[in-house]
C-alpha cells in the first residue's frame, strides 16, 4: 500500500512577487492551497440569501448590488427587490420608473438602470440568462467581474475574480507591495486567480477568497492565526500585513454648499424630474435644487432656481431644514426653503418634467436618499399643518 505524499511548508510557501508586481506559481503546491481555501469556506461561509440556490438571475442582482454597497445593506434591499421581480423577464417588463423605485437607498442607480436594460436584452435575444461569456460581455453595465461572477457561481465556469477582498488576499499572500491601481499589477492578479482556480467548486473557490478577505484577511488587523493560508503568506511571515496592500492616499473631500425649494401651491408640492443626461441620478425625480455659485447667498441661490431654472415667480419662505450627505468625494450641505407659488409655467431648461403632488404621493416616486429625507418630512402631519 502506498504511504500518503506529505506536503511541506516550503512546497506550500509561494516566492516573492517581483518588483514589477508579478507572481511566481511554480513553487505553490496549488492543489494544497485549494483544498484548504474549500474546506475553510465550508466551515466558515456566511448564510447569504442569494447563496441558497444557484440561480443565475439573483446572484447577478446580488453583485450588481455588492459594487461599492456593504453586505448588510443589501440584504435589506435583496429580499424586496425580488419580490417585486421575482425573474429576469419580470424585471425585463418593469417600467424603469419602478426599478428605481425598489432600488431607492442602495444608491449609485447607474447601476439599476444598466441592470434594468441588460435584463430587457437578455430576454429579448436569449429568453434566460445566457452561459456564453460572449453574451454577457455585450451587456451594459457588466464587466469582466459581474460576468465570471455570475457564470462561475451559477454555472462553475473556470472563470476567476478578482475585486477589493481578493485584491487584499492575493496581494498579502504573494507579498505584492506595488499600488494595487496600476496596471501590471492587476493583470499579474487576475493572472494568478486564473491560475489558482481548482476544476471544481470553481464558483465556491471564487466565493471562498472573497470570503476570506472580508473575515479574516481584513484592511486592519487581519485575524491570521484562524487563516487558512497563513503558513504560506508572504505577509504574514515577514510581518507586513499592515503595509501590504499599498496604501494610497484618498483625494481630499471638496464642500458643496446647495439650495433646495418646495414650492407649494395649494395643497400640493412640485417634484421635477433629472434628465437622462445627469451625471448623478439621472432620471430621478426631485424637490429642485443647485450647487451655489462661490460666494452666493442661499436665499439668492433659491430665488436664481426659483425663476431662471424652474421660471416660476414665487414668494421665497423660510428654511425648512438642512441636509448633510456625501457623494463620492463630495460633501454636501442642502438647505431646504419652501417657497409660495405665484403664477408661471414650469420650464424645462435643466428637468425634463415636473408635477404638483401631494405629499402623500410622494411615495410612489424614485428619489435620493438625501430627497427621501425631505420628502418624509414633508409627509408629516405637524409640517403640513405648517405648509398648507
Amino acid at each position: 500500500m502506498r504511504k500518503p505524499v506529505r506536503e511541506s511548508k516550503k512546497q506550500f510557501e509561494p516566492k516573492r512577487a517581483g518588483r514589477n508586481g508579478s507572481i511566481n506559481l511554480q513553487s505553490l503546491s496549488l492543489n494544497s492551497l485549494r483544498r484548504r481555501l474549500l474546506d475553510w469556506f465550508d466551515k466558515n461561509r456566511r448564510e447569504l440569501p442569494w447563496r441558497r440556490d444557484r440561480d443565475p438571475y439573483r446572484i447577478w442582482v446580488s453583485e450588481v448590488m455588492l459594487q461599492q454597497t456593504q453586505v448588510a445593506t443589501v440584504i435589506r434591499y435583496f429580499g424586496s427587490f425580488l419580490a417585486a421581480f421575482p425573474t429576469v423577464a419580470h424585471l425585463a417588463a418593469a417600467d424603469e420608473q419602478d426599478v428605481l423605485r425598489a432600488w431607492e437607498g442602495l444608491g449609485y442607480y447607474r447601476r439599476a438602470r444598466d441592470l434594468h436594460r441588460a435584463a430587457r436584452i437578455v430576454v429579448a435575444e436569449h429568453g434566460a440568462i445566457p452561459e456564453s461569456a460572449e453574451a454577457w460581455a455585450r451587456l451594459p453595465g457588466v464587466g469582466r467581474y459581474i460576468r465570471n461572477a455570475v457564470l462561475s457561481q451559477a454555472f462553475d465556469s473556470r472563470l476567476p475574480i478578482v475585486e477589493a477582498n481578493t485584491r487584499r488576499v492575493l496581494a498579502r499572500f504573494f507579498g505584492q507591495r506595488g499600488d494595487l491601481g496600476n496596471g501590471q499589477v492587476q493583470k499579474s492578479q487576475w493572472q494568478a486567480a486564473e491560475a489558482l482556480l481548482p476544476y471544481k467548486r470553481v464558483g465556491d473557490f471564487n466565493q471562498a477568497l472573497m470570503e476570506l478577505g472580508a473575515l479574516v484577511c481584513t484592511p486592519i488587523s487581519p485575524h491570521c492565526n484562524e487563516c487558512p493560508l497563513a503558513e504560506g503568506c508572504v505577509a504574514n511571515r515577514q510581518g507586513l500585513q499592515a503595509s501590504i496592500p499599498l496604501k494610497t492616499p484618498r483625494p481630499a473631500p471638496v464642500e458643496v454648499h446647495e439650495v433646495a425649494l418646495v414650492v407649494r401651491r395649494g395643497h400640493t408640492v412640485l417634484l421635477a424630474q433629472r434628465p437622462p443626461s445627469a451625471t448623478r441620478w439621472a432620471n430621478m425625480w426631485e424637490f429642485p435644487h443647485l450647487a451655489l455659485d462661490a460666494g452666493e447667498a442661499h436665499e439668492n441661490g433659491a430665488r436664481r432656481l426659483l425663476n431662471q431654472v424652474l421660471g416660476l415667480d414665487g414668494q421665497l419662505g423660510e428654511e425648512l431644514m438642512n441636509i448633510r450627505h456625501g457623494v463620492t468625494r463630495f460633501r454636501i450641505t442642502m438647505v431646504c426653503y419652501e417657497a409660495a407659488y405665484r403664477s408661471g409655467e414650469f420650464q424645462p431648461n435643466f428637468y425634463s418634467e415636473a408635477r404638483w403632488l401631494e405629499p402623500r404621493q410622494l411615495a410612489d416616486y424614485p428619489v435620493s436618499a438625501p430627497q427621501r429625507r425631505l420628502a418624509r418630512t414633508l409627509a408629516q402631519a405637524v409640517r403640513q399643518r405648517h405648509l398648507f
